[in-house]
């Protein structure tokens, strides 16, 4: 399976089809074409959908799986119809910047799924208990090795080897990294003091890789490693992944049930007030998020604008039921009211 998304990235990155799949090889002549890029962590989902409402509708999508800093960057350069980011564009220089090129700009919630804490230790099964600050510590460089006292304080019964940790980020400007180093920040003072919260930060320690395909086959492929993954990933290529102590102190994997519990701690989303990590409640995974569509108000194309915003419509209503077919949570009912409350306000 990994080998399907690292494919479907690489050709994405040079204008190809999202996903060649046999259905999608063969789909209907489109009577409208439209462009995306962005976020990885949408991946699997926006596969699957756009492929279903192209062929039920003809409107088919090309989406560029480039990381969402780079789709940030495509969506204000005008060169795609919309862009896909795991985070908000940055209030102080993204969104400006795209205002100008186009206008008011909407920023709709799409997707809702977690970031799984994956690794490959020989020997170890899937379980692996960690805590925020212990993940921190590991990506600090300070902790370098499985049985690291800590490590295994908190995994008395299992028999930890002498084996080097190999922390895996992403290389690319990423949506999922702000999640994910968001999250270290909350949990972690020496990771908010020398690190912070970023796309794209300074890593102090550990081998890059692009997109969520990228650190998935690090991980995979190297005995030692540990990444952080969008959790379809890591379920649909049983990947072993670890569980984390959240805020309440209970111990959970990432499944559709605990990234919904933390999600309904939080009941007014919006782009500047997006943050779902390190959620209150026993049965809360503390790493989730939302990734966002990104559209120009005002669609200077009439035909494609039209089509885009019955395809936005649909993506966060009945499409969010593949969402949930592929480990992502639906959007809860608030979150999809929102999304097509602003919609309802694009013009073409």
């Amino acid at each position: 399976m990994i080998k399907r998304f690292v494919i479907a990235l690489t050709l994405c990155a040079v204008g190809a089809t999202t996903y060649l799949s046999p259905a999608l090889a063969a789909r209907p002549a489109a009577s409208v074409e439209l462009v995306g890029a962005g976020s990885t962590f949408d991946l699997p989902f926006f596969t699957k959908a756009f492929q279903v409402y192209c062929n039920r509708n003809q409107v088919c999508v090309n989406y560029q799986a480039i990381g969402s800093g780079a789709g940030i960057e495509q969506f204000t350069a005008k060169t795609v119809d919309f862009g896909a980011s795991d985070v908000p564009m940055n209030p102080a220089t993204e969104l400006p910047a795209a205002r100008k090129a186009g206008g008011p700009v909407l920023q709709i919630p799409i997707a809702l799924g977690g970031v799984a804490i994956a690794y490959n230790i020989p020997g170890v099964k899937r379980g692996l208990h960690l805590t925020g600050s212990v993940i921190a510590n590991i990506y600090l460089g300070i902790t370098k090795y499985w049985d690291a006292r800590p490590i295994k304080k908190l995994n008395p019964k299992i028999k930890l080897p002498h084996l080097k940790i190999v922390p895996a980020y992403r290389s690319d400007a990423s949506g999922t990294s702000y999640i994910f180093t968001s999250y270290l920040a909350d949990v972690s003072n020496p990771w908010q003091g020398n690190v912070g919260v970023g796309k794209l930060p300074a890593w102090p320690a550990g081998v890059g890789g692009k997109g969520n395909p990228g650190v998935a086959a690090i991980v995979q492929q190297t005995p030692g490693a540990i990444g952080y993954v969008e959790l379809a990933y890591v379920l649909q290529n049983k990947m072993k992944d670890a569980m984390l102590q959240n805020r309440a102190g209970q111990w959970q994997f990432p499944t559709q049930l605990t990234v919904a519990a933390a999600a309904a701690q939080f009941k007014h989303v919006t782009p500047t007030s997006f943050s779902i990590v390190d959620a209150k409640g026993k049965k809360s995974y503390p790493i989730c998020g939302y990734s966002w569509v990104l559209m120009f108000k005002h669609q200077t194309d009439a035909t494609k604008g039209k089509a885009l915003k019955k395809l936005m419509q649909w993506m966060v209503s009945t499409g969010q039921k593949y969402a949930g077919t592929l480990d992502y949570v639906p959007l809860p009912a608030n979150i999809q009211k929102l999304a097509q409350s602003y919609l309802k306000t694009v013009t073409t």
